[in-house]
C-alpha cells in the first residue's frame, strides 16, 4: 500500500467507476466519523491537485468530451482546457503537440492510504479478527459442489468457512482456480520512480496523464512520482519485480523533457515495481457471489483502482456478506455474472 500512487480520481468513462471515488473522497474527509470516531484515529484530507488528462489527437479529445458528460451526469466537477488555457494555468507544460486537456480539482489528488489502511487492520484486530500467515494450497467444496467447505493451508491445517472472499489481488486467477472457477485477472507490472528536480515547478503539479501513458505528479518537497508501462504490457510472473532501466532511459525520462522542459535536469532518488491485478475482459472491478458456488465472492480485478475504491467496494461487500443485498451503492453492474454472459463494462480510462 505504501507504494501505490495513493491518489483517487473520479475521471473515469463509466458512471458507476465515478461514484465509486466519490464516496472514497467522502470517506477520507470524514473517516475519523467512519471509524466510529475513535479518538486515536487521525483526520484526513485529499490534497486535490487534480488529474490532468491531455490529449494529442482529435479521436482522445473526443473521448475525453465524451468522458467528461458521464463524469458531469454524475456531479464531478470536470474541466475541458483548450491549449491556451492549459498554457495559462500551468505554464511549465509543453502543449504544442496538446489538442485538448481535462481536469477535475475537486476531490482528486493525493491521500494517505497506508494510513487507512493501518486503522482498518488494528480495529479489525480489535474486534476479533485474525491475521493467518500462511498459504491457501486447496479450496474445497461440498459434496453437492454448490458451496465452498473449507481451504487448506500448506501447514496442513484444513480450516472451515461458511463465506469465502477471494480478495487475492494479481494472484486472483490462481486462487479461483484451486476452487474451479476461472477468472481473468493476471499481474501486469507497473513500474515507479521518485525524482528530484533541479528546478522545482512554482506551482502544484497535477496528476498528469500524458498522451504517451506515461503519468507524473508532485510528491512533496521538490520531488516528483512517475510511472508507466511497457507498450505491449504482458502478464508477468507473481513474482516478478525487476526493474527496466533501459524503459526508463529511452521512454520515460524523454516523455517527461518533454512534456515539462524543467525536468530534463532530474536524479532519481528511488524506484520499483509493482503489479496491477488486471481484469482483462473489460478493467473493471469483479464483485459479489458466484452464480453456481453459493458462498464463493469476488473481490477482484481492480485493474489499479484497488486503493481508491476499495472504501465502497469493502462496504458493499459487507452488505452482500451480512444481507444478501446492497443497502448503500449498488455495485450489480460489476458482478461476475457479466463476464459468463459476455457483457463487458468497459472502463477506458485506465492509467
Amino acid at each position: 500500500t505504501s507504494h501505490t500512487n495513493s491518489c483517487m480520481r473520479q475521471q473515469f468513462s463509466t458512471e458507476l467507476n465515478v461514484r465509486i471515488s466519490q464516496f472514497a473522497a467522502d470517506f477520507v474527509k470524514n473517516f475519523r466519523s467512519y471509524m466510529g470516531n475513535d479518538d486515536r484515529v487521525p483526520d484526513l484530507s485529499i490534497h486535490s491537485f487534480g488529474y490532468m488528462y491531455l490529449a494529442d489527437t482529435d479521436g482522445f479529445a473526443d473521448v475525453l468530451r465524451t468522458n467528461q458528460k458521464v463524469q458531469l451526469a454524475a456531479g464531478a466537477a470536470t474541466q475541458l482546457l483548450s491549449p491556451d488555457d492549459i498554457a495559462a494555468r500551468y505554464p511549465f507544460y509543453n502543449v504544442d503537440d496538446i489538442k485538448l486537456g481535462s481536469i477535475n480539482l475537486v476531490d482528486e489528488g493525493y491521500w494517505e492510504g497506508s494510513t487507512v489502511f493501518d486503522w482498518w487492520r488494528r480495529q479489525a484486530r480489535e474486534r476479533g479478527v485474525e491475521y493467518v500467515t500462511n498459504d491457501v494450497v486447496a479450496i474445497n467444496r461440498d459434496s453437492t459442489g454448490t458451496r465452498i467447505d473449507s481451504v487448506t493451508l500448506a501447514s496442513g491445517e484444513v480450516v472451515s468457512c461458511g463465506q469465502l472472499v477471494n480478495a487475492s489481488g494479481p494472484r486472483a486467477a490462481r486462487t479461483a482456480a484451486m476452487a474451479g472457477i476461472d477468472v481473468p485477472v493476471e499481474p501486469r507490472k507497473r513500474f515507479s520512480w521518485l525524482f528530484r528536480a533541479e528546478q522545482p515547478l512554482d506551482r502544484d503539479l497535477p496528476l498528469t496523464i500524458d498522451p504517451s501513458g506515461v503519468h507524473v505528479r508532485e510528491s512533496g518537497g521538490g520531488t516528483y512520482q512517475c510511472g508507466g508501462h511497457i507498450a505491449h504490457d504482458p502478464a508477468v510472473d507473481f513474482d516478478d519485480f525487476a526493474m527496466d532501466q533501459a524503459f526508463w532511459e529511452d521512454h520515460v525520462w524523454p516523455v517527461l523533457a518533454h512534456r515539462i522542459p524543467q525536468f530534463e535536469a532530474i536524479r532519481v532518488q528511488s524506484e520499483w515495481a509493482g503489479h496491477y491485478a488486471m481484469n482483462t475482459f473489460d478493467h473493471n472491478a469483479i464483485i459479489g457471489p458466484h452464480h453456481d458456488v453459493q458462498n464463493f465472492f469476488f473481490l477482484n480485478g481492480f485493474s489499479g483502482h484497488g486503493l481508491q475504491q476499495s472504501p465502497a467496494m469493502g462496504r458493499g461487500t459487507a452488505e452482500i456478506l451480512t444481507y444478501g443485498a446492497y443497502r448503500s451503492l449498488d455495485l450489480t453492474p460489476f458482478h461476475y455474472d457479466r463476464i459468463i454472459e459476455g457483457r463487458p463494462i468497459v472502463e477506458d480510462a485506465v492509467i
